[in-house]
């Protein structure tokens, strides 16, 4: 497809000048008089440039939108779209968002839809916004005629994914910050109020109990060497990054994270559950199964479930069908794999895997409500213990003494 700029009179009189694709002149004569411009001037020209990186400050139109944003976005693009021409649903997002970045973003791709390039091709301007996957389901929308049908799957698939990450930033956040602050209180407990109470019992010139010369060796230890405890640390996770960087210790990583009880069962099941919407979106979309398959394996992170899904690719294919390659991977749930088979059999994959990612999205929502009605108290009880043993060890001497004065 070339480009070509033109100089055109709109209906009001105005002079219009600007920059259009097509794949010869005429096409683009006609794309022009779709849009009611009379044609003063058209040649072969070269696609707008793009501006460079300002002095001070970063490109906005080079910015990347954010998951919510994108949700956002397509709601809006698949609601508005249903009632408006492609071209004026774009113009309408791009004047209601607030956000100046996402604002250049989205004017970004309606100046390509302008310029006559289909909504897939103008989305690639933005490929940081606008992923592979998402590119792939809107270019099979127009080419079948049902794009409104499929913006409307793609905002259903995205704000389920908001859903479930939400989900999953509630179950680990909450356990992560009460951890954290009772590691805070332990610290400052070992680093502050130990050292004091022990300066006590200096003159007493008596044994202390083993609980209390425990304690206050580890208090000693935090006190002079936090500094070295600190950069093994930083040391430490600073080695497993790099270790992790590495293919084959990452797998290997990773095929153990999946072993682990309870955690990788969670993981294998939200894995699974994403991937199985994305391809019954994509399958519903009439996208064919091994194109699905290989943008699908892009948005996994773990490893050995990514080499799983192409391994289930290559068997693919090869001719096999998709629930018995998935059952040979050994590694997702028994669920999919026999509602993937009623599926491929009945003619319906689509909505058995719509089912398979239901059923595993509310499993990982009981698991996340059980998981914090136990972990909560698991890390007061906890705490509590820490707590008690380091004023047990206080509270020994103090006995001690006391009956020592007693005799």
């Amino acid at each position: 497809m070339a480009d070509f700029d033109y100089v055109a009179i709109d209906t009001r009189g105005n002079e219009a000048r600007g920059h259009v694709a097509a794949a010869s002149v005429e096409a683009a004569r006609a794309v022009l008089d779709r849009r009611r411009l009379f044609v003063v001037k058209i040649e072969a020209g070269s696609a707008p440039a793009s501006k460079g990186r300002p002095l001070f400050g970063l490109e906005l139109g080079r910015a990347k939108m954010s998951g919510k944003q994108l949700t956002l976005f397509t709601r809006q693009l698949a609601t508005l779209n249903r009632v408006s021409p492609l071209e004026e649903s774009l113009r309408t997002v791009s004047r209601q968002t607030e956000q100046e970045r996402v604002r250049v973003i989205v004017q970004n791709v309606h100046a390509g839809v302008t310029e006559g390039r289909r909504l897939a091709d103008a989305m690639a301007r933005e490929p940081k916004s606008f992923p592979p996957l998402y590119r792939a389901m809107v270019a099979a929308g127009e080419s079948s005629g049902s794009l409104p049908e499929i913006m409307e799957r793609l905002s259903l698939l995205l704000e389920r994914q908001a859903e479930i990450r939400g989900k999953l930033f509630t179950a680990m956040a909450y356990p992560a910050v009460l951890a954290t602050v009772a590691m805070g209180v332990v610290i400052a407990l070992m680093a502050f109020v130990v050292p004091q109470v022990v300066e006590q019992f200096d003159t007493v010139g008596q044994e202390l109990p083993f609980l209390t010369r425990m304690v206050i060796a580890l208090s000693a230890a935090i006190t002079d060497y936090w500094w070295a405890m600190l950069l093994v640390l930083v040391l430490a996770g600073l080695g497993a990054w790099a270790a992790l960087r590495q293919a084959p210790i990452r797998l290997a990583f990773d095929t153990w994270l999946l072993r682990v009880p309870l955690v990788g069962r969670l993981l294998r099941d939200l894995h699974a559950a994403r991937m199985a919407r994305t391809l019954s979106t994509m399958v519903a979309s009439r996208l064919p199964l091994l194109e699905g398959l290989n943008l699908t394996a892009g948005t996994i992170h773990n490893r050995r479930l990514k080499a799983a899904s192409d391994e289930i690719t290559d068997a693919i294919r090869g001719g096999g069908s998709l629930s018995a390659a998935m059952r040979r991977t050994a590694v997702f749930p028994p669920l999919l794999v026999y509602l993937a088979a009623s599926g491929e059999a009945a003619g319906r994959l689509d909505e058995m895997l719509e089912r398979a990612a239901d059923y595993m999205e509310r499993e990982f929502d009981r698991f996340t409500a059980t998981a914090l009605s136990l972990l909560e108290p698991l890390i007061i009880v906890i705490m509590g213990g820490i707590v008690a043993t380091i004023v047990l060890s206080i509270l020994l001497p103090i006995l001690q003494l006391n009956t020592l004065a007693g005799q």
